[in-house]
C-alpha cells in the first residue's frame, strides 16, 4: 500500500507536467509589441524564401494568438504581391493588379526572444487565395 502512494504521486506529477507543456494558444491583441515584431519577421522571412522577384506585403492579420507563458506566437496573415522588388521598402508599394496577381494566406508560428533581438520561425504554411 505504501509503495503505491509514491507511484500515484509520480504519475500525477508527470501528467501535470505534460499538460502544462501542451497549453493551447490564446487570442491576443494584434497590436501587442512582440506580436507586431513577430509579424514583421514572418513577412520578411516569407519574402526572403519565396523565390519570387516581387515582394509581398501584409494585407490583414486574421488571427493573433500566443502560447500561454511563452513568447511563441501563432498568426494567420493575408499577404498580396506588390510591384516592388524584395529589397525595396514595400509599406507604400502598390499591389499588382494584373490578371495573374497573387494573394496568399499563411499561418506562421514564431518564437520571439526580444531580450536577444531574435526571432525564430518554427513553422509556416501558405495557400494561394
Amino acid at each position: 500500500m505504501f509503495l503505491k502512494v509514491p507511484l500515484l504521486l509520480g504519475l500525477i506529477l508527470v501528467g501535470t507536467h505534460i499538460w502544462t507543456i501542451q497549453k493551447e494558444f490564446e487570442d491576443i491583441s494584434k497590436n501587442e509589441d512582440y506580436f507586431v515584431g513577430s509579424v514583421e519577421f514572418a513577412v520578411a522571412q516569407f519574402n526572403d524564401n519565396s523565390g519570387e522577384e516581387d515582394a509581398y506585403k501584409l494585407l490583414e492579420v486574421r488571427r493573433a494568438q500566443q502560447k500561454r507563458w511563452t513568447m511563441i506566437f501563432l498568426m494567420d496573415l493575408a499577404m498580396g504581391r506588390t510591384i516592388c522588388k524584395t529589397r525595396e521598402d514595400i509599406d507604400e508599394c502598390p499591389l499588382q493588379e494584373a490578371p495573374g496577381d497573387k494573394k496568399v494566406l499563411c499561418t506562421f508560428i514564431v518564437d520571439a526572444r526580444p531580450w536577444f533581438s531574435q526571432f525564430i520561425l518554427l513553422n509556416s504554411t501558405c495557400l494561394q487565395i
